[in-house]
């Protein structure tokens, strides 16, 4: 939301607004009165899931997944420990910028999840992630870019699926999707437990050269989209009229 969202937290107050300032399950938030002030507050937010995050348990580390919350007010750790699942750094496969595509998709045919260290990753091919529960999580924004006009990523119509914290940057080559979730005429049911999207960029020059027709693409159904900023750059490096082309954002 233009210019603010803020969801499932505790304030102790809020000043100024711009444009809209929008409020979903966050006490302490001004009351409703959009369009004068722009504030737009609902009292709780339907469906949400924190995003998945590494941590260390002594001298181990592990990544914890969040447990997806309805009409949730407030944050989810006031009580100590969120609820949700802790899974060890072994079933992670952990990705080095060098990796390639067949490499990612050897791990994840494996039955393991993907931690993807800074870098950046030239994908020769698609990264397919096809089993249900399946964490992809990147640190330091780990940067995809795909070669030769393929999509970065693409997953499967399944449920529970968690991509977070990695940036998609759009190669020379003009692909016709940069991340999809689902494929066309997806219809299964995931409203138990959805894929979550979260922050997931998706950008088209800026870095260099890029070109896509559709950045992002979701078709499975009840796929949560969390703090995503998908846009075609109007500054920086690789910026033209026919330079950076994006039909679809």
């Amino acid at each position: 939301q233009q210019q603010w969202y803020t969801r499932d937290s505790s304030v102790g107050g809020w000043l100024n607004a711009v444009w809209n300032m929008v409020f979903s399950g966050v006490e302490g938030a001004p009351a409703q009165s959009f369009p004068e002030p722009p504030y737009t507050t609902l009292e709780t937010t339907p469906v949400s899931r924190e995003k998945p995050f590494l941590y260390l348990d002594g001298d181990e580390y592990r990544v914890f997944l969040p447990e997806k919350r309805t009409d949730a007010r407030g944050v989810s750790w006031g009580n100590g420990t969120p609820r949700g699942t802790s899974l060890p750094l072994a079933q992670f496969y952990v990705a080095k910028p060098d990796d390639s595509a067949a490499t990612l998709n050897q791990a994840l045919e494996e039955g393991l999840n993907l931690l993807l260290t800074p870098g950046i990753y030239h994908l020769d091919g698609t990264v397919e992630v096809n089993r249900a529960g399946t964490v992809v999580l990147g640190l330091g924004y780990a940067t995809l870019i795909p070669d030769n006009g393929v999509t970065a990523l693409k997953v499967a119509d399944v449920d529970g699926v968690r991509l977070a914290g990695f940036l998609v940057d759009a190669g020379p080559v003009n692909s016709a999707t940069l991340l999809e979730v689902g494929p066309e005429g997806a219809s299964a049911d995931h409203s138990a437990n959805p894929t979550t999207v979260q922050d997931v960029f998706v950008r088209i020059g800026g870095a260099g050269p890029g070109k896509a027709t559709t950045s992002l693409v979701v078709n499975s159904r009840h796929t949560i989209v969390d703090h995503t900023w998908v846009w075609r750059a109007d500054h920086g490096d690789g910026v033209g009229w026919e330079t950076n082309r994006a039909d679809y954002g």
